[in-house]
């Protein structure tokens, strides 16, 4: 049996559609978590594989891409964002979503590359406070979708990386922490297709907090899942420049 560590946001969830309904039972076993938590149970052996956030491939020894298909974005991902009541320009801290080490590295690449500026960077619990518009904040997943249109300024990080590389950009991808058989990737990547292929009725199935027209809205026209040679370039891109060049904050998972 395959150990899986399936991340339980709404952009995730033709994958887990398609392992749910195509993997035969015994052959997986899936456990549901954060991008973090996913990224710490392969670390730690707890996973055979995982979604894992770009940002935390160095944590594994030998990390291997099995899945032709991601979580990418070839234009506005809409749920990776940076929001905030004054312009970036004018902004001298930033509180993090801590979810994903990859959009906290994409953020401190695009403030120094492509806003210029070096504000504070803190970790922030959204569980135990509420956002406050005039503050300004990296929301990932499903609380970007819901809240950041509550602020003035909306910054899109897909969007940014684009504009300033022209390539797309891949937030997280299937990764294994041990050699799986040939045979299995084949039908793990024939179980993903599948759920790609039948949005609305993954939709369905699982509990969200978005109207049907919006998610599928949101998954059709903003996710990209295909891990094409475009989105393999622009990861190569940006490990080249934020994986190699930031140092990541120890404290990001």
């Amino acid at each position: 049996m395959v150990r899986i560590a399936a991340i339980n946001y709404l952009n995730t969830i033709p994958f887990l559609y398609g392992l749910e309904t195509c993997m035969a039972p015994g052959e997986i076993v899936m456990q549901y978590c954060t991008p973090s938590v996913s990224a710490a149970l392969l670390r730690e052996g707890k996973a055979d594989m995982g979604i894992m956030p770009v940002g935390a491939l160095p944590d594994l020894k030998t990390p291997a891409i099995v899945s032709d298909y991601c979580i990418g974005a070839t234009g506005p991902v809409a749920s990776v964002l940076v929001v905030s009541g004054r312009p970036i320009e004018e902004v001298d801290e930033i509180l993090l979503d801590v979810d994903s080490r990859t959009s906290v590295l994409l953020t401190q690449y695009l403030c120094r590359e492509k806003w210029h500026i070096a504000p504070r960077f803190q970790d922030f619990d959204f569980s135990r406070e509420p956002l406050d518009p005039a503050r300004c904040y990296l929301l990932i997943g499903d609380k970007a979708l819901l809240h950041g249109g509550e602020f003035r300024h909306v910054y899109d990080l897909a969007s940014e990386w684009i504009a300033l590389k022209q390539l797309p950009f891949v937030f997280a991808c299937w990764t294994a922490s041990r050699p799986l058989e040939p045979a299995f990737i084949e039908k793990f990547n024939q179980a993903l297709a599948y759920g790609i292929c039948h949005i609305p009725e993954a939709i369905e199935k699982y509990n969200h907090q978005f109207p049907r027209e919006y998610a599928c809205r949101y998954l059709r026209d903003n996710i990209s899942f295909p891990l094409d040679s475009e989105k393999r370039a622009g990861l190569s891109e940006f490990r080249r420049v934020a994986l190699e060049k930031l140092t990541p904050r120890e404290c990001v998972c």
